[in-house]
């Protein structure tokens, strides 16, 4: 029962009684440091100011506490976060389909896309498929993806080398940092 207690404990953040150091620096609403005491005392100025006494650092030595109201200070630190995952960006893998027996001005538009979707900050994939007879012209296939990979040189690195996977061979490029 005892270890359940513990476990439960510490898990939920470190304010007001359940900071369990001999001494603290306590900082006021403000900024201003207020100097090192023990807990107890510290949690009785919060309390005079009807706030919290939040852990913020218990790396530094001794550990430092801010007296705030913890509902606020939770709320920002959410915020922060939504903030930093609408700011991330995940790199998709986008597609570029087309056959070996491709015209000059379709493989352009297949660069031009690719190059589009590597600029993005996505990862491409670039496909030849065969059709019938065709698998018999792996080679053509591989000279075009290797040409491809060549005309994309300044925007991405290849990833994955031209291999063939069943009736298609592809390659993976991904975009340079």
């Amino acid at each position: 029962m005892a270890v359940i207690e513990k476990k439960r404990t510490r898990d939920l953040p470190q304010i007001n009684e359940r900071i369990r150091f001999p001494k603290i620096r306590v900082i006021d609403t403000d900024g201003a440091q207020l100097g090192i005491m023990p807990p107890q005392e510290a949690l009785q100025l919060a309390e005079e100011k009807e706030l919290d006494l939040v852990l913020i650092s218990d790396k530094a030595d001794p550990p430092v506490c801010r007296i705030m109201d913890y509902g606020k200070y939770k709320f920002e630190q959410e915020k922060k976060a939504r903030e930093a995952r609408k700011k991330q960006h995940t790199a998709d893998v986008k597609e570029v389909k087309m056959r070996y027996k491709i015209e000059e001005h379709d493989y352009n538009v297949r660069v031009k896309q690719a190059e589009r979707f590597l600029k993005d900050g996505d990862k491409v994939k670039a496909t030849v498929m065969f059709r019938g007879r065709e698998i018999q012209h792996s080679d053509l296939a591989e000279d075009l993806l290797k040409r491809m990979a060549t005309d994309l040189e300044p925007f991405g690195e290849l990833q994955q080398a031209p291999k063939k996977e069943g009736r298609n061979m592809m390659m993976l490029i991904s975009p340079k940092k």
